[in-house]
């Protein structure tokens, strides 16, 4: 009987599940995600799962990880240092698609050379402006390439990668390799934030992959793609923009396969993003656009989901505005205070002591900064450096820390790096403090929601009574929140061509009305028309009241809490390799492939070359993946037009999918 290891590591927890022949849930665990090295969180939990099911290391045929790492990066705008080699482009066309935002002021040379959209050569690759651009640059962590109508050609986009390996050693991500769609501006984003990425995801499975042989696991490991699917551990560390969206997908696997439901809202907290997807016809929904995450819109390939920053450990924010004030959640993650007290009980305490004994609340109440230690630090500026030296390896409270406003921005800045990590109150912390958590250290909640509410609103008065009655205020506001992301998830599902956008009609009076069953002259009623799924380890305290406000059947299945971990042993290895054969000109047609273009005459030899070569490759791809028995479909898209009466060729997309079950280790 074969054993399957599941691991997820969340932004606060790492899961481990142990699955029997793909139909048993034999034990599972959680162990606190350490960021410092996410390995050792790892180990932890698969330890305690190993020892929870009193299974011996050999006896594990396959492991798989799912993560939300990169998922909460982007949400957090979080990642390494890229620089974009931009081909054949004009200036203006980094304003397209957030290409500016998703370089976030990195380093970008506009560098002469592409294709036309034929595949020809538009000008030569300007190899002198790319080498003096290497010369004059430093601490950049990967470089993404992206070439004018590299799909149709990518030779210019292999040369530059081979003359920044040869002269850098850096990583390289290739736009063509993430998609073989046209959009060269939305494809640059893709590459931008993958090569952001690579540093990150490619330590994490490397020591996840150390643990493992540590505690004597021989399977070969896999790792969940954004769509639900399974990949090699080599591919992920290439490509790791493909895992965005991984735990989210595994947990809607999970999902399907802990309830059976064919069609239902899944909707899964961790502690720092609420991803909600739909499950229609027993399948999870893909989003034909590309996965959209922390603002940007990429091509990959992914479910359908809508991630939004909103989660156990998403920082509160106080309003003061207004005569009563009141909350706002997300989108940062910060630490708990419950939980920085366990790692400084003396540090934390004795600050939140001073802070409450002062007459007023202050700019930096509940607050402590913790270097994340191995993180690379290339690129930080001076202000940065001397903050760092101040933290050194210690939790500080930030009025010791910060001395100018400057140094905030600093910090800021350090933070979205993941260099750095702050503290500040949490629907955590106020969980702990009503009782519904235990975990972590209940005094030190207690002392900051204590803080947090005597902070003054408009009308003069304390934000609330008690820190009991903030840390309902906070539940609440949870509540709300996860109900109008299920809102606006059931909207866009619903009317995609509407006046109004979904986020609109989530918060539109009428709604809000319905929802309370408003009777007066109009009798208003709305409500959820179908189930949700409520996955993640605070799924049970949150969630009742969320079904309970859109008035919907909320379905709390078992192992709720480690349901991504459960999707990551239960999926298929799946692969697509796409390509295209356009027409130049009338009675010749030309395939699109790696190595250049190939002109045919007849346009059934052009199709059946591209199918051959995509197919091959997909098999191998899917074989290199770890997969067996594998299945393979073909797709066409044809595109013609009618001219004079008659049908011309115009475009063909050939899609080849290839899929089988991860091979397992034979004990």
């Amino acid at each position: 009987m074969a054993l399957a290891l599941g691991v997820d590591t969340g932004g606060t927890y790492t899961d481990a599940v142990l699955v029997r022949d793909e139909n048993e849930v034999v034990a599972s665990a959680k162990s606190l995600t350490t960021r410092e090295d996410l390995a050792i969180g790892v180990g932890k939990a698969i330890s305690a799962v190993l020892d929870a099911a009193k299974v011996q290391p050999e006896q594990i045929a396959l492991a798989s990880l799912s993560t939300t790492l990169a998922t909460n990066a982007l949400v957090e705008g979080q990642g390494g240092r890229v620089a974009l080699i931009y081909i054949g482009f004009k200036e203006s066309d980094l304003d397209r698609h957030g290409l500016k935002d998703a370089l976030k002021g990195d380093p970008v040379l506009v560098l002469g050379g592409g294709h036309n959209h034929a595949g020809s050569e538009a000008a030569p690759l300007d190899e002198t402006g790319l080498l003096n651009f290497l010369d004059s640059d430093s601490g950049v962590s990967g470089y993404a390439i992206v070439g004018q109508f590299a799909t149709r050609n990518p030779v210019h986009e292999l040369q530059a990668a081979k003359i920044i390996s040869d002269r850098t050693g850096v990583p390289v991500t290739c736009s063509h390799h993430l998609s073989a769609k046209l959009n060269g501006p939305k494809r640059a984003v893709t590459a931008v934030l993958n090569a952001r990425l690579i540093g990150m995801i490619d330590r994490l499975i490397g020591r996840a992959q150390d643990r493992l042989t540590d505690l004597g696991i021989t399977a070969p490991m896999m790792v969940v793609r954004g769509d639900g699917a399974l990949m090699s551990a080599e591919q992920a560390r290439e490509r790791p923009i493909e895992t965005i969206l991984s735990g989210p997908a595994a947990s809607i696997v999970g999902a399907r396969w802990l309830t059976g439901a064919q069609n239902a809202l899944v909707s899964d907290i961790g502690g720092t993003t609420t991803d909600v997807a739909l499950i229609r016809d027993g399948k999870p929904a893909i989003d034909p656009a590309g996965a959209q995450v922390g603002g940007f819109r990429t091509m990959v390939e992914a479910v359908a989901m809508r991630t939004y920053g909103l989660g156990g450990d998403s920082q509160v924010h106080v309003v003061t505005e207004g005569l009563q004030g009141g909350v706002l959640l997300g989108p940062r993650r910060v630490l708990p205070v419950s939980l920085i007290a366990i790692e400084a009980p003396e540090i934390v305490h004795s600050a939140l002591d001073q802070q409450l004994q002062a007459t007023t609340a202050g700019e930096h109440d509940t607050r402590f900064a913790r270097r994340v230690p191995g993180i690379p630090t290339d690129g930080a500026g001076e202000r940065e450096e001397r903050l760092l030296a101040r933290i050194g390896d210690q939790v500080l409270p930030l009025d010791q820390l910060l001395r100018t406003r400057m140094e905030y921005a600093a910090l800021n800045r350090l933070v979205d790096r993941g260099i750095v990590q702050v503290s500040g109150i949490t629907p955590s912390d106020a969980s702990h403090v009503l009782g519904r958590l235990s975990e972590w250290d209940e005094k030190a909640a207690h002392k900051a929601l204590e803080l947090v509410a005597r902070k003054r609103v408009g009308s003069g008065d304390p934000l609330a009574a008690s820190p009991e009655k903030l840390a309902q205020m906070i539940v609440d506001q949870l509540t709300e929140q996860t109900s109008i992301a299920l809102l606006e998830t059931a909207f866009s599902e619903e009317f995609e061509k509407f006046s109004l956008s979904p986020k609109e009609l989530a918060h539109h009076v009428l709604t809000r009305r319905g929802l309370a069953k408003h009777r007066g002259l109009l009798a208003l009623d709305a409500a959820l028309n179908v189930d949700v799924v409520g996955l993640g380890a605070s799924a049970l305290s949150y969630y009742p009241a969320v079904g309970k406000r859109l008035h919907c059947q909320m379905i709390l299945p078992d192992h709720a809490g480690v349901a991504n971990a459960i999707g990551a042993v239960v999926g298929r290895v799946t692969l697509r390799r796409s390509g295209t054969v356009t027409s130049p000109s009338e009675g010749s047609f030309r395939v699109h492939l790696e190595d250049g273009p190939q002109d045919f005459s007849d346009v059934q030899e052009a199709l059946e070359l591209l199918t051959s070569v995509l197919r091959r490759d997909a098999e191998n791809a899917v074989k290199e993946a770890g997969a067996e028995d594998i299945r393979m479909t073909v797709a066409q898209d044809i595109r013609t037009a009618s001219v004079e009466a008659r049908e011309v060729f115009v475009e063909a997309l050939i899609t080849v999918e290839a899929s089988g079950r991860p091979r397992v280790a034979l004990g």
